[in-house]
């Protein structure tokens, strides 16, 4: 099974506290990691573990910076394809901090602002051999690329982008956060969430998206076909860190579209990404959770 994921690579500095400080306020890290982030990164990742091979599609370039993501990325078995093999900028740092407990997480990150990454050679071919492509919109350019390929296309749709209007056309699944909106007209007064989600899948479906899914955290996923739709629930665990989640459900998804591209089963792709994001979220860290047993059971 192959796999392509397009988007957006970063340095992440992962701190762990026993609170969150305040303004001015300073608070002592128990812990600290450092591993290549981002949505389609950590799909990547995800994807890989799970038995895929898999190309990531990114702009990582030549400082020394990017050589971190580098390592990580061939630890983990992920061929990367950079974008801007020569940029001498850094690539985006993000500071993460999770609160020991809860595993709630604070994240300041200047993600692709200000990086112009073209479509780099090899990955028409890349594209033209994959089961199933990922994007996640940071590098519009990629994403627009990718999703004009014809291949099972699954779009991590953390917050509207603009090149999602090109991009939704030629989705199979659009997996939506709780906080993302569709810019469509507004309704006169807010909605309630069910009703609010549910005229954002229907925004969606109207572009020509084949299925969109909409996660809410520990709380059952919603879903919407043309055929109808429904929740699926999510596995209850003791959240010990929330960073990447999301991004671990969108790999798991991928790996599951790319085994039935015409998404028969919409609900049991959605339950095996789900149950996927729950190892992550019962693990401290970035890469602890890729150790545990349970993960090679879902592997396929």
């Amino acid at each position: 099974m192959r796999l392509v994921c397009a988007g957006l690579a970063t340095v992440d500095v992962v701190y762990r506290v026993d609170r969150i400080p305040g303004v001015d306020e300073k608070a002592e890290a128990t812990g600290v990691e450092i591993a290549a982030g981002g949505p389609a990164t950590n799909a990547a990742v995800t994807a890989s573990a799970l038995g895929a091979e898999v190309t990531l599609v990114t702009a990582v370039g030549a400082h020394p910076l990017g050589g971190l993501i580098r390592a990580d990325l061939a630890e983990r078995g992920v061929r990367l394809l950079d974008a801007a093999p020569h940029a001498t900028e850094p690539p985006p740092v993000s500071a993460i901090t999770v609160l020991h407990g809860t595993g709630q997480r604070t994240v300041v990150s200047r993600n692709a602002a200000g990086a112009a990454a073209g479509v780099p050679e090899g990955l028409d071919r890349a594209l033209a051999s994959a089961d199933a492509v990922l994007v996640d919109g940071h590098h519009p350019a990629l994403a627009a690329a990718a999703a004009r390929a014809g291949r099972p296309l699954v779009v991590d749709a953390g917050s509207w982008r603009p090149v999602f209007a090109g991009v939704f056309p030629h989705a199979t699944v659009v997996a939506c956060s709780a906080a993302f909106r569709h810019p469509a007209p507004p309704p006169a007064a807010p909605l309630a969430r069910d009703a609010a989600d549910t005229a954002t899948a229907e925004a969606i479906l109207a572009t020509g998206a084949r299925h969109v899914a909409i996660t809410h955290g520990p709380d059952p996923i919603a879903w919407w076909s043309p055929s109808g739709s429904g929740t699926v629930p999510v596995p209850r665990v003791d959240a010990a860190d929330t960073a990447g989640a999301g991004d671990v459900f969108h790999g798991a998804l991928a790996g599951a579209v790319a085994r039935d591209p015409g998404t028969a089963d919409l609900p049991a792709a959605l339950a095996y990404a789900a149950a996927v994001a729950a190892i992550r979220v019962a693990h401290a860290g970035p890469r602890a959770w890729l150790a545990d047993p349970l993960l090679s059971t879902l592997r396929r």
